[in-house]
This record gives structure tokens, C-alpha cells and sequence, in this order.
């Protein structure tokens, strides 16, 4: 008996180590110097490296390179820019849907803004139509095609929008589609095999002193394919409330990554994910650092988090970084 006990226990302690090994965890980063302390900024890739754009107040990008394992000052922006989804578009960065000003009647950027990576350099790009303008809306690219949905019109005040719009940078040209089912903000999105995911966000109305706690539990995802929108059963509603979360795209999952919500004073560390395959939602490592107002990126089968806030509302601001890979 006591042979046979050590036999499956020695079985059980093999099996607990391989799971160990090929688990994805958060391993916190350490380089020898750190970006500037921000939140509510975006992030982004190119040319193999990272860049933090934006933030509450004054602030520069910072410029992270994943070979050496360190951190670079570049240009300031030209102006304030908050809450905002940055997308990565031909080598270059843009911002759009993001706000500038301070809280509760953050206004928004009426113009796109480009930051190149090799020129260190920012331009003012084209307006976005004025009946269409908002902040703390997601943003992705497809197809040369660059894409807007939801946000809010007025800060953290009112407006929540559920307005889907694609904006075509060859020809300078955009295009309203079918609306989301629900308007929410502070909300980011990803995209997998032509389908976009809407999960978490709020709908933030300080008018009536009602913004953190107002998280909304329902998963929209729209079809490329059928150009309908559908919301996923309520089965699948988003497990842990939040907003202010980053959202990324992980091989066939999507992931739904830190945030606020009224339920705790620090910002949340849950990371949940979507299969796309089983159609379910499964429950990854926590961060290290509960983290909201921030941007996660995709680079080199990695997942990068950097920065933002570790409690809800307005600090205090980070500027560690934490990296998952499988």
C-alpha cells in the first residue's frame, strides 16, 4: 500500500510541475531605469518596440526596447491626450477617441494625432466629424482600415455613445456603421478572426454623482463577416466587473486585463479570458500590481502591461511593467 501511495503521489507532483511549467504567469520586469509615472495613457508597438503615449497632465513617450531592456525619454506630446485606446497603424501610432482636460468635462480631441517612432516626431492629423467625437472609446485596426466604438461625449459627465465608425487613412474618409447594442465607456477591445469584442466599461455620469460604480455585465461582439452585432448569453457576461480595463487579443483568447470598479478602493489585478474556441471564459494568473488606466500590448507572443493606476480614480500612478507569455 505505502508503494503504491508513493507511486501516485510521485504521478501527482509530476503532473503539478509540467502544469507549472507551461502555466502563463506575470513576471515582473526590472530594467535599469523606468518610464515616467502616467495613467489613463495608451500603448503601443512598432518596429519591435513600445511606447507609452499619453496620460493624465504634461507627458512624454516613453520608448521601450525589449532587446535591451530599457527605457528611452522621446518628444512630448503637443497636448494633453487621456483615455484612449492607441493603435499601431504602418509603423506609426494614433491616437483618436481620446480626451484632453481635466475631470469631470474632459473634452474631446477634435483631431487625430500621429506619432513616428524613427522621426521622434508628432503631427496633427485629419479632423474627426464633428457629430461623431468622443473619449474613453476603443480602437483597433483591420483591414488598412482603422475603427471607433462607444465612449462618451462629455468627460465623465454624460453622453455614453454606442457609435461604431471606420475611418479609412488612404482617403481620409469615414464611415458610420450599425451602432453597438449599448453605449459604455472607459472600455477597450480586441479583435479575433473577423469578430470584434466589446466586454466591460460603464456608462460614467458624474451629472448625477454616478461613475465608478456603474459597470455593465454584458459581452457584444459584432461580425465582420454578417456586419451584425449579437451580445454573448448571459452565461458569458464578463466575470469580474470593471472598467478603465486594456483588452488584447492572446492567440485564440481575448483577454480583459485590470481595471476599476465600485466593489474595491484598489484597482483590480484579475485577468480573464474569452475562449473564442470553447466559448467560455476562463480565469488567468493575476498581476503582480492591480493596475487600471493603462494599455496592454502583443509583442513577440508576449503580453506587456506598463504604468496607469493602482488604486481607482486618480493614483497613485505607476511606472513598472509586468510581462505573461505562454
Amino acid at each position: 500500500m505505502n508503494a503504491l501511495y508513493r507511486f501516485y503521489s510521485a504521478l501527482l507532483m509530476v503532473a503539478f510541475y509540467a502544469g507549472s511549467v507551461s502555466a502563463q504567469i506575470w513576471q515582473a520586469v526590472e530594467p535599469s531605469n523606468l518610464p515616467e509615472k502616467r495613467h489613463e495613457n495608451g500603448m503601443a508597438q512598432a518596429h519591435g518596440k513600445l511606447y507609452l503615449i499619453g496620460g493624465r497632465g504634461s507627458r512624454p513617450v516613453d520608448e521601450y526596447d525589449p532587446k535591451k531592456d530599457t527605457w528611452t525619454t522621446l518628444s512630448k506630446a503637443p497636448l494633453e491626450m487621456s483615455h484612449f485606446q492607441a493603435v499601431s497603424f504602418k509603423d506609426e501610432i494614433y491616437v483618436l477617441g481620446a480626451f484632453t482636460g481635466g475631470f469631470p468635462h474632459e473634452i474631446p480631441i477634435p483631431n487625430i494625432y500621429i506619432f513616428n517612432p524613427i522621426k521622434n516626431e508628432w503631427r496633427k492629423g485629419p479632423e474627426i466629424p464633428e457629430n461623431r467625437r468622443r473619449g474613453a472609446a476603443g480602437a483597433f485596426t483591420m483591414n488598412d482600415k482603422i475603427y471607433l466604438v462607444c465612449g462618451i461625449q462629455d468627460g465623465h459627465w454624460d453622453g455614453q455613445v454606442a457609435w461604431f465608425d471606420e475611418y479609412t487613412p488612404a482617403t481620409n474618409t469615414w464611415r458610420k456603421l450599425t451602432d453597438a447594442p449599448r453605449p459604455r465607456d472607459h472600455v477597450q477591445v480586441a479583435v479575433h478572426e473577423n469578430k470584434l469584442y466589446v466586454a466591460g466599461g460603464r456608462l460614467s455620469t458624474a451629472r448625477i454623482n454616478q461613475v465608478i460604480n456603474t459597470t455593465i455585465k454584458e459581452v457584444d461582439v459584432y461580425d465582420f463577416k454578417t456586419d451584425k452585432w449579437t451580445t454573448l448569453d448571459e452565461s458569458n457576461n464578463l466575470p469580474t466587473l470593471r472598467a478603465g480595463h486594456t483588452t488584447v487579443a492572446y492567440g485564440n483568447k481575448i483577454l480583459v486585463i485590470g481595471g476599476e470598479s465600485g466593489t474595491q478602493e484598489a484597482a483590480h489585478s484579475e485577468v480573464e479570458a474569452f475562449n473564442t474556441q470553447t466559448q467560455k471564459w476562463e480565469k488567468l494568473p493575476s498581476m503582480h500590481q492591480g493596475r487600471h488606466g493603462t494599455q496592454a500590448v502583443v509583442l513577440n507572443k508576449k503580453v506587456y502591461i506598463a504604468t496607469g493606476s493602482a488604486n481607482r480614480g486618480g493614483g497613485p500612478e505607476l511606472n513598472d511593467m509586468e510581462i505573461m507569455e505562454k
